[in-house]
């Protein structure tokens, strides 16, 4: 179906139309004019036979290049369905506290901002990724998106603060993925959950709650744990010590069927998308097609100069 990207330009139309009723009247006047001769046989044996219709061919054929021209002038386009890729990652970082143990060099949360950075390189470029920061809350710092400069820049951008909401991260990740727009797809995209985390839940929802919804989501959680037995963290003036909680993140991951991973190397998180596939939803979008309409009235043109050559040894 074909629209016009600028509508107000068919106004163009008009001075067309007028010379076109202006062509008629002149005709239908000649006509008149001609019948004032009342010896029609007479006036046969003296003017050779006319050219009829085709008189009025180059000039038809030449206002309809005119229209093929106001036409174009609109902008004319034609709606096509482009594909697009669907496939989403979500990445969840831990900001809590425990997070500045340095047991991990430099410390467990530059240690998880560099992984997170190799992965955001690695990632194919056709799918989305987003990314979450949780502590007492989970947020989406990025909402699923190609943009990978935006991702990296917010990876940079984390702070720390208080509490750990590993369940709330991963319903977090899975309300991102279901905003990823249909475009035309059935059903929410292919998507995976990376979760980078070291301690203990301490706030929000259970990870075994967070488990069951993204087993029923059908989206497989990989989590990655940063940190040994022996972290400590400086805490309002004591030292506490902050032990990995490899036990949930484990089962998070297998009840999910992702992978959990203790040191993760870019080599080891491309296993996270390797089995993702990909889901292919379109867009519209319009194809402009003016050159089209500019095509036809150039090979109209020449058409009506053309015939006028022919016929009456004139333009036109």
């Amino acid at each position: 179906m074909i629209r016009f990207m600028q509508p107000w330009w068919l106004l163009a139309l008009l001075p067309v139309l007028a010379l076109a009723a202006c062509y008629g009247w002149r005709q239908r006047h000649r006509r008149a004019y001609a019948m004032r001769f009342t010896n029609v046989d007479l006036l046969r044996t003296l003017v050779p036979r006319g050219l009829g219709w085709r008189r009025h061919a180059a000039a038809t054929v030449f206002l309809l290049a005119l229209v093929a021209l106001a036409t174009g002038m609109a902008r004319p386009a034609v709606d096509t369905k482009e594909p697009l890729e669907r496939a989403t990652v979500m990445l969840a970082i831990d900001v809590s506290l425990s997070m500045q143990a340095d047991d991990v060099s430099p410390n467990r949360l530059e240690a998880a901002q560099e992984a997170a950075k190799q992965f955001v390189g690695e990632l194919p470029a056709s799918y989305n990724l987003g990314l979450v920061s949780f502590a007492k809350a989970a947020n989406v710092l990025v909402a699923p998106t190609k943009d990978r400069q935006a991702v990296t820049a917010a990876i940079d951008g984390l702070t720390l603060a208080e509490a750990t909401a590993t369940g709330e991260a991963v319903f977090t990740c899975l309300e991102a993925i279901r905003s990823v727009p249909a475009d035309g797809a059935a059903g929410i995209p292919p998507a995976r959950i990376v979760l980078l985390s070291d301690g203990f839940r301490t706030s929000g929802r259970s990870v075994e709650e967070a488990a069951a919804a993204a087993q029923a989501a059908n989206v497989p959680v990989s989590t990655i744990a940063f940190g040994t037995d022996a972290g400590q963290v400086d805490i309002g003036g004591q030292l506490q010590r902050v032990p990995v909680d490899r036990l949930a993140l484990a089962q998070l991951a297998e009840t999910t069927e992702g992978f959990f991973y203790e040191a993760a190397s870019v080599a080891e998180l491309k296993q996270v998308y390797q089995d993702m596939g990909s889901s292919i939803g379109f867009r519209t979008e319009p194809r402009e097609i003016t050159q089209w309409y500019a095509g036809v009235a150039l090979l109209l043109a020449l058409c009506a100069g053309g015939l006028s050559l022919l016929w009456t040894s004139r333009m036109l």
